[in-house]
């Protein structure tokens, strides 16, 4: 378990890590950049940088938690990438299933494999249960139109999309107007030397779609130089955050 310092959660938890790029929004991914570092610094974690690598160690974490907590899960990697076993994605979610207490927010741009997942265990024990929330990203609107609709077919009590990288003007609006809509929405701009803008009027409109829908809008920050940069629209901070069971 760590701290971190995304807005939108507590604590994230990786029993897995690494990834492969799979979009336009792994480009200047900030995770493998990260493992590169601690890999140079000699962390044994991370000895094979960026690979798909299960932490053993790792995989029972939250049973140790007391106090309740917001989880990104799997904020090193991606828990739906091919090269990890079924296994240890049930693993993962059994683990999920008896902590009632966190929330836990598995964010994947592998959605179809997510829903094969789901849709393909016996029985209901993997879905519907409020304290997980299921998510995908959405970097620009073709990606938007690819994934969200895998999102709203898997069998979920919360689902949330991600808009981050936000590398063009996205609409959520033919999704919003649906009885399984995404219950939140999460956006921001890319950090660091290689950063690719984005337009305030794209974050403004975003904002603006959430509001007329009234559908949480939490804005993390500006394209920047570092994590954080600039997290307000037009002076205003939009850090919305759901009511998530345990929290009140």
């Amino acid at each position: 378990m760590t701290k971190t310092h995304i807005s939108w959660a507590t604590h994230s938890w990786n029993p897995v890590t690494g990834c492969t790029p799979v979009s336009e929004g792994c480009a200047n991914c900030y995770a493998r950049a990260m493992a590169k570092r601690l890999q140079a610094a000699g962390n044994e974690a991370y000895r094979d940088g960026f690979a798909v690598t299960v932490h053993q160690d790792r995989l029972e974490e939250p049973l140790r938690w007391r106090k309740p907590r917001r989880v990104f899960v799997v904020s090193m990697g991606d828990l739906f990438h091919g090269d990890v076993p079924t296994q240890i994605m049930r693993h993962v979610w059994s683990v999920m299933i008896s902590q009632a207490r966190h929330t836990f927010m598995v964010l994947t741009k592998r959605p179809e494999r997510m829903l094969e997942f789901i849709a393909t265990q016996e029985g209901d024990v993997y879905r519907y249960w409020d304290h997980i929330w299921l998510g995908v990203t959405a970097e620009n609107q073709a990606h938007a139109d690819e994934r969200i609709p895998i999102l709203l077919e898997t069998p979920a009590a919360h689902r949330f999309v991600s808009v981050e990288p936000m590398l063009s003007r996205v609409s959520l609006r033919r999704w919003f107007d649906r009885p399984n809509h995404p219950d939140w929405v999460i956006c921001g701009g890319e950090s660091g030397p290689r950063r690719r803008e984005m337009h305030e009027s794209w974050a403004l409109d975003l904002r603006d779609q959430c509001l007329d829908y009234d559908v949480p809008f939490h804005f993390k920050q500006h394209s920047g130089p570092r994590p954080g940069w600039r997290p307000e629209l037009f002076g205003e901070l939009y850090r919305a955050v759901p009511p998530f069971e345990g929290e009140g």
